[in-house]
């Protein structure tokens, strides 16, 4: 529940799209019109518990009383003339999933309201739609053109919203009056099981109102204690907020056209004004964008997005354009605009606090930061799988101590040792992984070897420094042996990083391996 106090009292948008099984089926078979009066009645079915029931109807079998759950045998003893098709829920759901994106140009803040249908919230946006109403009617117009079928309802609560569209005519409440809408639903509206259902109408509690005007302990007594909670949802009096598809961006940016575009010219002119608007609220907010993302709305409802990844903050408008061209460039399915594309949006979903720096005199700009650009131009030419760089991590054996990871990925909380310029490195540039066995020749059993072959080589050590003694990670993996590293130097000036494995008197034959090569 969310009781904080708020100047602009929160609306939601329930849209159902009843019939989206049988008018998934008419949009498969590219049928737009109405079918015909005298068409056979359709019917999804799916086998349950090795009986064939009805899973979906089309408006013309719901007529002819025939519901989801119905056998099939039944439902043709009703009904002869039937048309039967094998429901395939995983196509429904693709459908609403390519709806739930292109809606998502009404609002951001939108989520899956399972079974068929969504829930926008969509406080503060109606006033771009010529105020609530006027927003209905673009999304009923928008599901009508896709060849599917709603009922929307707009109140005060996801809750009440989604019950006034399912179970009432639908329509727009305004604050208040939801619930005195609500009130007059049938039970079922609490989609509890059908037990409970029929419970609650043999005592004669037929509407949400009747149970409204009664104390709710004995209704939790008689249907569980989550009954009251379940009331008060429904009616309006608690709120529970969506969890939307995407996390809301902290910068988003729109672009309306009253006429499709789809030239490529236009295209990257549009997107350059996004992305100098995008950089202006930056600007004004202290933030740097570190990914993002322009979302691409078709005339016929298909949607195309394209993020692009920088490795560090940046409000650059120029240099994210370049990488967008790159990025495009680089798609294996190019953007295809269709007919026209009537809605671009560009969002930043993760910034960073970016301060302002002080370029130098002659205007070079530092090494990291061309650095940086060269990877941006490298992770959005060729995806950011493809461009790794390594992090530290928090282990201490040497193998272990840093892991690759995306270029353009959030970095973690370790941090890389500061070095002293004055002091030789503990750990060399090159690792071997895993490490090469040497043939060794030590001149006391746990000293540091005076001549090692590898690689058919022989080298004569001149310097050693060590041990470093490194005990193996007992909690990952028992049994783990001992150790004991060198840093040594051959004739030639050759330098090594060796270990010996194992403790005499710990194990039989302790052996050594090179882990690495020093510059």
């Amino acid at each position: 529940m969310n009781s904080e106090p708020s100047a602009r009292p929160r609306r939601y948008l329930a849209v159902w799209f009843p019939w989206l099984p049988s008018d998934r089926l008419r949009r498969q078979e590219q049928r737009d019109d109405a079918p015909p009066e005298d068409a056979p009645p359709v019917v999804l079915a799916e086998k349950i518990k090795g009986a064939l029931r009805l899973a979906a109807v089309d408006p013309a079998a719901a007529r002819a009383g025939l519901t989801s759950g119905l056998a099939l045998a039944d439902a043709r003893a009703r009904t002869p003339a039937l048309r039967v098709v094998a429901h395939r829920p995983d196509l429904d759901d693709a459908l609403l999933g390519r709806v739930l994106e292109d809606f998502g140009r009404f609002t951001p803040m939108i989520a899956l309201d399972p079974p068929h249908g969504l829930m926008l919230d969509v406080t503060g946006c109606a006033r771009l739609f010529g105020g609530e109403a006027g927003l209905m009617q673009t999304v009923q117009a928008r599901a009508e053109r896709a060849g599917l079928q709603t009922r929307c309802a707009l109140a005060g609560t996801p809750q009440i919203a989604r019950a006034l569209a399912r179970f009432g005519p639908g329509g727009r409440f305004e604050p208040g009056q939801d619930r005195a809408a609500a009130r007059r639903l049938p039970v079922a509206a609490l989609e509890l099981s059908d037990k409970e259902d029929e419970a609650l109408r043999r005592l004669g509690l037929k509407r949400l109102g009747d149970l409204d005007d009664r104390p709710r302990a004995p209704l939790a007594a008689r249907f569980g204690a989550d009954f009251p909670t379940r009331l008060a949802r429904v009616l309006g009096d608690e709120d529970m907020r969506i969890i939307p598809h995407r996390p809301p961006a902290p910068v988003v940016v729109d672009r309306v056209f009253f006429e499709p575009i789809s030239a490529p010219e236009d295209v990257e002119r549009v997107l350059s004004d996004l992305l100098v608007e995008t950089m202006d609220r930056l600007d004004q907010t202290g933030l740097g964008g570190r990914t993002f993302e322009v979302g691409f709305y078709r005339v016929d409802g298909e949607t195309r997005r394209i993020v692009v990844r920088t490795g560090r903050p940046t409000r650059d408008a120029p240099a994210t354009l370049r990488l967008f061209r790159e990025r495009m460039a680089a798609l294996a399915a190019p953007l295809d605009p269709g007919f026209g594309f009537d809605q671009m949006r560009m969002s930043v979903p993760w910034t960073q606090v970016l301060a302002p720096t002080q370029q130098g005199l002659e205007r070079e700009a530092p090494g990291e930061e061309a650095f940086s650009r060269l990877v941006d131009r490298l992770v959005a030419r060729l995806g950011p799988e493809a461009v790794l760089r390594f992090e530290p991590f928090a282990s201490h054996i040497p193998e272990r101590a840093a892991r690759l990871v995306p270029a353009a990925a959030r970095h973690g909380d370790e941090t890389w040792p500061d070095l002293d310029p004055d002091d030789p490195p503990l750990r060399p540039l090159q690792m071997f992984d895993p490490p090469q066995p040497v043939e060794t020749l030590a001149e006391v059993p746990d000293g540091y070897p005076l001549k090692f072959r590898w690689r058919r080589v022989l080298h004569e050590v001149t310097r050693a420094e060590g041990p470093e003694r490194i005990s193996g990670e007992w909690w990952r993996a028992p049994n783990q042996r001992t150790r004991d590293y060198y840093r040594v130097e051959d004739r030639d000036g050759r330098r090594f990083w060796l270990f010996r494995q194992g403790l005499y008197g710990e194990t039989p034959e302790p052996r050594w391996f090179i882990h690495g090569l020093f510059a």
